[in-house]
């Protein structure tokens, strides 16, 4: 992957009205209402014969983590570890099934985020995800969008299973390295894309493709969109029971 730094924090908006070479998406209540890892962890561990308590176990190590400081990249390697010596294959399948029964949510999608993929595909701009989930969620929502692409997590598989490792976090400045790899493949320049995301984690890439574009309603994301001329989507509904 490549390490170049993203463009300053002061680059300007794509004011042109010509569709974006690539259209980079994060996914978690960017394009999807919810946190994708985390409801397929719970899934898993159901279908795995697991109680509530199990997973009440597992989130709240994550959580406690994060509340203690933790960088955002080692939280999510450690959710990797839950996965180690897990089937490859089994994952896809209940990645699948997953898919099949949370997209039954009303909720599930983000209406003004989909429309907005669905009309970059009409006018035939590559989409591609970008996250720091994995292939078992990713995969059944790019197939589904029709996206071109999806860049998550790269976990490290040996004979058929996973070794709970990653070797690179999608989060941050990771996901500026997945995207760039991804167009210096393609010969296309990061400030013909446009970006969209919803968490300041998603800043990076934003700042680093030519068309940023914040997602709901994140205090910081949506002042910097006001003082840069950003263009701002609805993101998902907010509660005060929310978590």
């Amino acid at each position: 992957m490549s390490d170049h730094d993203a463009t300053p924090d002061s680059a300007p908006a794509t004011t042109s009205d010509a569709a974006p070479a690539v259209a980079f998406f994060d996914v978690d209540e960017t394009l999807i209402s919810v946190k994708s890892m985390f409801r397929f962890l719970d899934f898993y561990l159901a279908a795995k014969g697991e109680g509530p308590a199990t997973y009440r176990r597992l989130a709240g190590e994550l959580s406690h983590m994060a509340a203690m400081g933790v960088a955002r990249e080692d939280v999510n390697r450690a959710y990797y570890r839950f996965y180690a010596g897990e089937s490859e294959r089994d994952l896809t399948r209940w990645g699948a099934r997953w898919f099949a029964q949370e997209s039954r949510r009303e909720d599930f999608w983000l209406p003004e985020s989909v429309a907005e993929h669905a009309r970059l595909r009409e006018r035939g701009t590559p989409t591609v995800l970008v996250s720091g989930s994995f292939f078992a969620c990713l995969d059944p929502i790019a197939e589904e969008l029709g996206a071109t692409d999806a860049l998550g997590a790269p976990v490290l598989v040996h004979d058929g299973r996973l070794t709970g490792e990653i070797a690179e976090p999608v989060i941050g400045e990771g996901k500026v390295r997945a995207a760039r790899a991804w167009l210096a493949g393609r010969g296309v320049p990061a400030e013909r894309c446009a970006a969209y995301g919803d968490h300041t984690s998603d800043l990076p890439l934003l700042r680093a493709m030519g068309e940023p574009v914040v997602v709901g309603d994140e205090p910081r994301m949506a002042r910097l969109a006001e003082e840069r001329g950003w263009r701002r989507l609805p993101g998902p509904a907010r509660t005060p029971a929310a978590v």
